[in-house]
Parts: structure tokens; sequence; C-alpha cells
């Protein structure tokens, strides 16, 4: 059907104003009663009165995928090729290491260097939540004991990773980035986490992120907010803001983000990174805090598309923790098949793609163009109801995943969106199945004829962090415009990456999403690689320099 632009009318809040608000839309009577109301201007209605089937299969059908064949395992990534500024790369940090120039202590005493010159001044970039000096430095000791032995773990011996604050890490405290959990530390490690320390990574510390989730802008009142390393100034989206940060910061060429509604792509847009959302269920879960479990995935940002690609290898495929996480095809990763994009057939919703800034759009176009691919105009299942039943599912999700935490002590634009929440019904969540059955036959349908689907990863650039927006806000324009491209790949569980398309006149970043079918993350990667080189990169105004 075709798409018609809608814009969102909403008063933004922050500051007493928000708290105030959010008091009153928690409260009965007149609460219910605004609840209602806003729940109209986000279109709940139209969600309500969606024509579908009666029924809403189980699990979607393309899950059902027969039996599993051998994953591909991950080599030694290559030198990236680039254009412009690089970022350390995870082959510049093993050939440091060979060649003596540097090594793992080092590494992590310049990481706990450069987080305190960065978390100082006026404008702080709080990429990290937590980072653990002992256990930092005992984790660099037993990593340089075994590069001097000749005895790595792998080729990732050494080299630092920083994961959000939603996985479980020792000796960390899961904070979610909340005030009221992560009190203790974790007995075990998630298993991407798990799988990260078995192959010798060096794990920096623990990321900061958009409270609990709920939120696109990575403002967190309780850990401070994330900023922008091309401009401090700036959000850098979320909810894996920290993430984000940490690999365009330089403390680390990766890192681990968690997606349920845009929430790796969108700050890796922001932060001028490539960011993966695997496939549903390709990178396991377990360990992961359960917000949102039918729209949630694990996967990697970072500066450059070959590393993405060796640690999505090194993290995905089966766990016997997460039942999710069974019976998929084999891993396959790009390989040789980085220069399969003018084979490609491309899909675009013209109306769709073009609802964004003119700089986004005319960069996203650009990227297309000098790629090569075949573009073929297509008629995509209603992108607006996509985005109410992807609404609806993960916020009655994460709603009902805090009903075991008695009184919590919520920032105020999270305590809202809950108290919106629970103006939802069971009937809406079941309805918002309904739809999402109903709309994946459509987009099956466009799979049919071509490979990908391209939009840009978000409406805007990184946005200003105003001033009153430190204790929390509310900017429901804001947050359409951000989150507008990334609802399908969630609600459907379509692997999609973002992938840097070049800058605005401010020299913020841009990205390109490309959604895939089921398991074509090697595909989409291929063109990641392939686009590298395309895009002239250029050097953040915060940069740690952890190889001297």
């Amino acid at each position: 059907m075709a798409y018609t632009p809608r814009l969102v009318r909403a008063p933004r809040l922050a500051g007493l104003p928000l708290r105030a608000f959010s008091s009153l839309v928690g409260t009965p009577g007149v609460g219910a009663v605004i609840r209602d109301q806003l729940l109209a201007q986000i279109g709940i209605p139209r969600l309500r009165a969606a024509p579908v089937a009666h029924a809403a299969p189980a699990r979607p059908a393309w899950l059902d995928a027969g039996a599993p064949s051998p994953d591909e395992v991950p080599t030694a990534p290559a030198a990236p090729a680039t254009a412009g500024y690089a970022h350390p790369s995870i082959a510049d940090y093993a050939e440091a290491y060979r060649s003596g120039r540097a090594d793992p202590v080092a590494v992590a005493r310049a990481a706990r260097a450069a987080r305190t010159e960065h978390d100082g001044g006026n404008q702080p970039l709080r990429a990290f939540i937590a980072m653990e000096s002992a256990d930092l430095l005992a984790q660099a000791e037993a990593s340089a004991a075994r590069l001097r032995a000749g005895t790595p773990r792998s080729w990732l011996e050494g080299v630092p990773v920083a994961v959000k604050d939603e996985l479980d890490q020792s000796p960390y405290g899961t904070t979610v980035g909340t005030r009221f959990l992560g009190k203790e530390p974790a007995t075990a490690d998630a298993t991407v986490v798990a799988r990260l320390r078995a192959a010798g990574a060096l794990l920096v510390g623990k990321t900061n992120m958009h409270e609990l989730g709920i939120g696109v802008t990575g403002i967190n009142p309780h850990h401070g907010a994330a900023r922008n390393p091309y401009d401090p100034g700036r959000a850098t989206g979320g909810s894996s803001s920290g993430s984000a940060a940490a690999a365009a910061a330089g403390f680390c060429p990766v890192a681990i983000g968690a997606d349920g509604g845009g929430s790796i792509r969108i700050p890796a847009a922001l932060c001028g990174m490539v960011g993966l959302k695997p496939t549903f269920g390709r990178v396991s879960e377990h360990g992961a805090s359960p917000l949102c479990w039918s729209v949630a995935h694990v996967g990697p940002i970072g500066a450059h598309a070959v590393d993405v690609a060796a640690i999505y290898g090194l993290i995905a495929g089966a766990d016997a923790h997460d039942p999710g996480s069974l019976g998929h095809p084999g891993v396959r990763l790009p390989g040789a098949r980085a220069s399969d994009a003018p084979k490609l057939r491309v899909g675009v919703l013209d109306a769709w793609f073009e609802h964004a800034d003119p700089a986004v759009v005319e960069a996203c176009h650009v990227l297309l163009e000098n790629l090569g691919v075949t573009l073929v105009r297509v008629d995509l299942p209603d992108p607006d109801l996509v985005r109410l039943a992807h609404l609806v599912l993960i916020v009655g999700e994460m709603a009902a995943a805090q009903l075991p935490h008695a009184a919590p002590t919520y920032g105020p634009d999270t305590a809202m969106n809950f108290a919106l929440a629970r103006g939802l019904t069971a009937s809406d969540y079941t309805q918002a199945l309904r739809v999402r059955a109903h709309l994946a036959e459509g987009w099956r349908t466009v799979f049919e004829q071509v490979d990908l689907v391209a939009t840009p990863t978000t409406g805007c650039t990184a946005p200003p962090i105003q001033a009153d927006a430190l204790g929390g806000e509310s900017d429901m324009e804001l947050l359409d415009r951000i989150m507008r491209f990334a609802h399908a790949p969630n609600l459907f569980g379509f692997p999609a990456v973002s992938i840097p398309a070049g800058y605005d006149a401010a020299d913020l970043p841009i990205g390109l999403q490309l959604i895939g079918r089921p398991w074509s993350e090697d595909v989409l990667l291929g063109v990641a690689i392939q686009a590298a080189p395309l895009v002239e990169r250029r050097r953040p105004k915060i940069l740690a320099n952890l190889l001297g």
C-alpha cells in the first residue's frame, strides 16, 4: 500500500514538567484519561481496528528451517579497506602485540586513564557505567602471559571489547541502566560474554545504556548521558548508547549491544559505526536481561565491517541454554561473498525512504549508487502498522518484565513510558501478534522479488543534548524521527545492518540500513565490507589512544 508520511504532534517535556506529568499519568482516574489520549495520539486505535486473520501462529513460519548445517568458523579479520580516518582494528591490535609495540596490560591501563580523562569536564563521555580496574588488569596480565608463551586463545587475544550493561559479565552487577538493579555481581557470564572471554578478549567494562532500553537517545538520568564522540554536545542514540560511543571513541574495535527496537543500529548510525542486528535467535540471549523476549537481539557494533563480521561469527550459533537459538541453519560469514554487491537486487519504498532529513536521504542514495546494486521499487507492508504492532509488543513485554520489582525508582521518562504501557490491554497485545503474522506474509512476498531492502537507519542525525534533558526527557516527535526505520527487523526477526553512509553539514554521521532475509547476515556483512572504502570516514572529536 502507499506510504503516507505521518507527523507526531506531542509536546516535549523535561525537568520539573516531565516529573510532574509522569506522576500524573501514573495516577488512577485522571491519569487513565491522559493515557488514553496519548495512546490515541500514538495511533493505537488504528492498530485495534486493523483487519487481520482471527488467529496468529505461535511462531513465524520462517523459523522452521529444518535440520541445522555446520557453522563456518571465523578467522582472524584482515586489515580493513577504508578511506579517510581509520579507527584501530582487530588486526592493528594483533600486529601491535606481535611486534611488541604494545601489550594488553598497557592497553588496559590506557583504557582506564582514557575513561578518567573523557569522563571529566562539563561534557563527560559516559560511555561506561563501570570499569573494574582489578578485574581489567588481571585479565590483561593473563592475556599478556599467553601471548608471551605463544599460546593465545584465538586471534582475539588481548583485544579490548566492551559489553552493554544488559548482559551478565562477572564480576559486574547488571544494572540495565537503572539505579535499583545490579547491586550484586553476576555469578556467571552471559553466553555471548563467555564466548568472547574464551577467545581471549580483554573485556574492558560495562557500557552505558538508556534505562531498561526503553528509549533511543542514550540520555540516562542515573549514570549520565552518553555523549557522541563526533560531537559531545549531541546524543549517541540508544539504547546501546555506551557501546556505540566506546567503539567510536576508540576504547575497543567492537562492542556488544542489544536491539529490541533499533538499539544497535540507531547508535551505530549516529556515531558513525557499523551495527549488526542478527536474525532472531541467531545469537544467544542467555544471560541478557529479559526485557522484550519476542523482539530482542544481541549483536556487535564496531568501526569496521570486517571486525563486526568476525565478532558476529564468534558469538553466533546454537546455545543449549537458549532454546530460541536452536534449529537454525549454520552460521555463514561473508568471505569471498564480500564482492557480490553489484549482483544484488535492493528494494526501496520511495516515500518511506525519503521520509528523512534531506542530507540523510542524499547520502544513502549516493552510497547505494556507488555500490552498484540494482534498485527495485517495492510495495512494503504498511510501515505505520508495523510501528504500532512493534510498539505494543515491546512496551508490553518490558512492562511485564518489571512486574517482579516492587516500587522501582525509574527516571521520569521511563516511569511515564511504563504508565502508558499500563494503558494497553491483553487484547492489544494479541492484536499486535495477529498483525505481525499478517504483515510478515507481505515481507515474505517482497523477499521473493529482492535480496535486501534499504532505508536510512534514522530519519535524522544525532540530536543536541539539551541542558534540561539530563534528568530525563520525553520527546515523541524526536523518538519517531530516530526510530522511523527500525521497527520491521525487530517485529519480524529479520537481520539488519547499519553502515556508515557519510556526514551532514555539521560533520555528524549518517547511516544506511540494509534489511535481509532470515539468516542472510553473510550477505549484509559482505555489502558492508564492500561499502567501507566508498565512504571517506572522519576522525571523531573524542578519541582514546590505547595503542600509543
